[in-house]
């Protein structure tokens, strides 16, 4: 799993998160889009937490906490195949020779740690900025994005150390070599997709953010995003990386977490009360009552 790459890229994006602030229309122009509850040092603090966290798991600590032999083997105590029927199904597009499956694998990176990533967030850009909003509301929605993929990808982390579930690719090799792998830690982390949960749960926040905001045009975030998103799923089924019921549970997590997270911890704030000021002017014709409320 490559999260450290997409956390490179995006933390160092967002080291100004603390200081950002709420951008103030002038009160004679209409703002075009709505706040959102947001706080700097909160969220940054959650997000630092969230990548330290996710970094050390994968990085410094993951031969200690990944399963050496798979819990969840789709296997009988006498090595009878148990693969469910679905899953079954599903392995008829993996690659079928290695470097198939290799071409594939290297695309679910590109796209899920690279292109989706960047086009995602170069979208909301654009969004925000066609909405008249500062750049300061930009950091505030990627903050938002970024917070909600590492706080999802820590359940899905944490998810695969507990399940244990083998791989397909080393599901299919003979047991004296299923320790030859490129990368034995990565052997039993089959359940569920960390690729496939990140780019549903990048891809929903962003909608939600978008619609949360009110942002015109943003339905070109789910119609471009979601078919993206889905696309990380099947590569990484024909990499032989993970199975159907892996690809299927992280992208309804992972569009889960994209709901729920902006919504219950950036929801719209309420509209401030409007100032009110009254005068009294008197004519010869009677008196007249203006202000502003």
């Amino acid at each position: 799993m490559s999260f450290p790459h997409f956390i490179l890229v995006a933390v160092p994006l967002l080291t100004a998160l603390p200081m950002a602030q709420e951008a103030r229309a002038p009160a004679e122009q209409a703002p075009r889009f709505h706040a959102l509850r947001f706080d700097g040092k909160r969220d940054g603090a959650l997000i630092g937490t969230a990548a330290v966290l996710l970094v050390g798991s994968e990085v410094f600590f993951k031969e200690d906490l990944a399963p050496a032999t798979c819990r969840w083997c789709d296997r009988a105590p006498d090595g009878t195949e148990t693969l469910n029927r679905l899953d079954r199904w599903g392995r008829g597009i993996t690659g079928s020779t290695g470097k198939r499956r290799g071409t594939a694998g290297t695309w679910s990176n590109l796209v899920g740690f690279g292109v989706l990533p960047l086009g995602t967030l170069g979208a909301q850009y654009a969004l925000s900025r066609n909405a008249g909003a500062s750049p300061d509301i930009f950091f505030q929605d990627a903050g938002i994005l970024v917070e909600t993929v590492l706080l999802s990808s820590l359940v899905n982390q944490t998810t695969k150390f507990i399940a244990g579930r083998e791989r397909p690719f080393v599901h299919v090799l003979p047991e004296a070599q299923k320790p030859l792998t490129d990368h034995p830690a990565d052997n039993n982390l089959s359940f569920y997709s960390g690729h496939t949960s990140m780019a549903f749960s990048l891809v929903v926040s962003a909608g939600t953010v978008a619609h949360l905001r009110g942002y015109p045009h943003r339905q070109w975030i789910w119609a471009v995003g979601l078919p993206m998103a889905t696309s990380v799923g099947l590569l990484r089924m024909g990499a032989g990386k993970h199975y159907l019921t892996d690809v299927a549970v992280g992208a309804a997590l992972g569009t889960a977490s994209g709901i729920a997270l902006p919504w219950l911890l950036h929801g719209r704030t309420r509209p401030a009360p409007s100032s009110l000021s009254l005068q009294v002017t008197g004519g010869p014709r009677g008196a007249a009552l203006s202000g502003r409320f």
